[in-house]
């Protein structure tokens, strides 16, 4: 595959495949450059459409990714027929094989889960509201198997270095798991809050033990990431995964 797309660096059944690209290899413009996969950010739509075309090509996709309009929810579809009108989600699951589950960030989180016996995927994008309101645990329930039967990764995200955020958002995961206190450290008025452990601590919390991070930084690793906190006006990841046969 090309050097452009991320393999994730989990323990996962033959039929699983996922990937996730990086900002590098794509057609676009400044700030866009160069391979930006969104339609949303204001970016040349003949540039983005050469980009997601690339982007089948060069990860050998069975089939143009399910693309959602993502609006930092916790709703979860299901992706199993042909691909229709884009839809209002944050997380998309299947168990149809060459049905390609897609999520785009710039600081956000995106996580991939299977099953052990590699019958069922998903991808999620977990903001902190997203993850506050629980995506990642209604992207669970979506699996016929206990979370225990579940593997998950988390992919490149803002690190918890440049992640500064209100004490309302601290206290609002607080108000569901006092252990989430750990993962802000205190900075002024405000705090920096470790994104991917907070995730890692609700997987952990709903059962998941086989859990894989990527620890990259799209704020601080700005050659190789899109990232909105870094640059406000800029592109967009991806993060897929399908099942084959």
């Amino acid at each position: 595959m090309s050097s452009s797309l991320i393999i994730p660096n989990w323990s996962v059944p033959q039929s699983v495949r996922a990937v996730s690209t990086t900002r590098i290899g794509g057609v676009s413009d400044a700030p866009w450059h160069s391979f930006n996969l969104g339609t949303h950010v204001g970016d040349d739509s003949d540039a983005v459409n050469s980009n997601r075309n690339r982007l089948i090509t060069i990860a050998d996709l069975p089939h143009p990714p399910y693309w959602l309009n993502q609006v930092h929810s916790n709703r979860v579809v299901e992706v199993n027929g042909a691909n229709g009108e884009i839809v209002d989600a944050d997380a998309s699951y299947t168990r149809a094989v060459g049905k390609v589950c897609v999520v785009m960030t710039a600081d956000c989180l995106p996580v991939l889960f299977c099953n052990r016996q590699g019958t069922q995927v998903a991808a999620a994008h977990a903001g902190w509201r997203g993850l506050c309101d629980g995506v990642l645990e209604n992207t669970l329930a979506t699996f016929d198997d206990h979370s225990k039967e579940i593997i998950a990764w988390i992919g490149p995200a803002i690190g918890p270095n440049a992640f500064e955020v209100g004490p309302e958002v601290r206290e609002a995961f607080i108000q569901s798991d006092a252990q989430a206190a750990q993962c802000f450290i205190p900075q002024g008025n405000k705090f920096l809050a470790d994104l991917a452990q907070l995730a890692e601590l609700r997987l952990q919390r709903a059962g998941v033990t086989a859990i894989s991070q990527s620890r990259r930084c799209t704020f601080s690793e700005d050659a190789h990431f899109f990232s909105y906190r870094r640059d406000g006006k800029t592109g967009r990841m991806a993060t897929l995964i399908w099942l084959e046969d």
